[in-house]
């Protein structure tokens, strides 16, 4: 076990390195590194690592969501408007649609099947295009629209309305067929997550101001493994919930960080933001090595363009849904091609729960994984490239 965690952070952290130097996302390197070690490839890693590797993804996952929370400005949202609220959704919807029309015929699995394909490749990667729109709003580039704002705000909702799909389509699939009662279920899986989201948020923000005027000043690291606590009860919550209630814990571990944030001092949310970032550098390696280590590199392969056509055909139609997110609004045809490209990469969300079908030894598990990491492939590195070839063609630059 401790030769393979060994073998998993080195490998994972040298093959990033080496696709950071090609100027190729570092995730990409994970994800091979992966591929190399697993049981498919040199078979290095220990099978007790493999098997805790669902419940590490999932973390990895959490950890995810509290960034993202503890990153969501709800000004920024409201100041950038309509469309920010359209791109949180619509590509997505768009994408998931093109996968339940076209998997069933290019793949042959089912429509409720293609549902949770769709779910788990429909989101955008925060990896990816979070980065470089942090660095396009320090370089002034599109921040007179609130471009890059518009896609951080859009992007990270976009993650926690495809994760609460897939959440529900899993149910689904376990099922075995589409009914009234589970398109139901999302709605209220989603508020009442998003209810205990905002009390837990609150509980929290209320024990820190009590230890506050207490003269007990509690660490920022104590303040995240508290975060990381409450966001592992709603886990087991939504588990002892099941088959009962439903209920959303991504939504609500999500909710949580965000009204964290809201009620916390900037200068304070912020600093649990980075502290979150460098907890993420760690969880990020693992998360991409282990999804590399589930993948069967000759079931891919076998799979041909088929599996290339099935990633790229529903890609053609999210952006259609970016296009009409932006319709209407002050951007001119060259920025609304950018966010088509911003919206491009896959990468994190894929990696958390493209093996999750497959641990539960379903069916459609080994398919999904596949065409989830051959998305990957593909999209990182093109979304990349196209948003650093066309940020200074197509956005307003810094004003002098």
């Amino acid at each position: 076990m401790y030769l393979s965690l060994f073998l998993l952070i080195v490998i994972g952290f040298s093959f990033a390195r080496i696709l950071n130097l090609l100027r190729l996302p570092r995730i990409i390197g994970m994800l091979l590194g992966g591929i190399v070690l697993g049981p498919f490839g040199l078979n290095l890693l220990d099978q007790g690592l493999l098997d805790l590797s669902p419940d590490l993804r999932k973390i990895a996952l959490l950890v995810i969501l509290l960034k993202a929370g503890l990153s969501l400005d709800v000004k920024d949202l409201k100041q950038v408007g309509r469309p920010a609220i359209l791109l949180s959704f619509l590509p997505a919807t768009f994408e998931i649609l093109g996968y339940y029309f076209l998997a069933p015929k290019l793949l042959g699995i089912s429509p409720t099947e293609a549902l949770l394909m769709g779910a788990v490749l429909g989101a955008v990667s925060p990896a990816v295009v979070v980065p470089r729109m942090v660095s396009l709003m320090d370089l002034g580039y599109g921040t007179k629209k609130g471009i890059p704002q518009m896609i951080l705000s859009g992007a990270s909702c976009d993650d926690v309305y495809v994760i609460v799909l897939f959440t529900s389509f899993l149910g689904m699939v376990q099922g075995g067929s589409l009914s009234l009662r589970s398109f139901l279920s999302i709605p209220i899986s989603i508020g009442l997550g998003a209810l205990a989201g905002v009390l837990f948020g609150w509980g929290l923000f209320v024990y820190f101001e009590w230890r506050y005027r207490r003269g007990e000043l509690l660490r920022n690291s104590s303040k995240i493994f508290l975060l990381l606590a409450f966001s592992f009860f709603l886990v087991a919550l939504e588990t002892m919930l099941e088959n009962k209630i439903p209920f959303s814990s991504f939504i609500g571990v999500l909710v949580m960080a965000a009204v964290l944030k809201g009620k916390m001092e900037e200068s304070v949310s912020q600093r649990l933001s980075e502290k979150m970032g460098k907890l993420w550098i760690g969880a990020e390696v693992v998360l991409f090595v282990l999804v590399g280590a589930a993948v069967d590199i000759r079931y891919t392969l076998a799979g041909g363009w088929a599996v290339v056509f099935m990633v790229l055909l529903p890609l053609l139609i999210r952006s259609w849904g970016v296009f009409l997110a932006t319709v209407g609004t002050h951007l001119n045809g060259k920025e609304r091609l950018f966010v088509v490209a911003s919206y491009l990469p896959k990468a994190t969300v894929q990696a958390a729960i493209g093996g999750v079908a497959l641990s539960m030894g379903l069916s459609c598990g080994k398919i999904i994984l596949s065409v989830a990491v051959v998305a990957i492939l593909i999209t990182a590195p093109l979304g990349a490239f196209l948003m650093d070839a066309l940020y200074k063609k197509c956005l307003e630059g810094p004003i002098r």
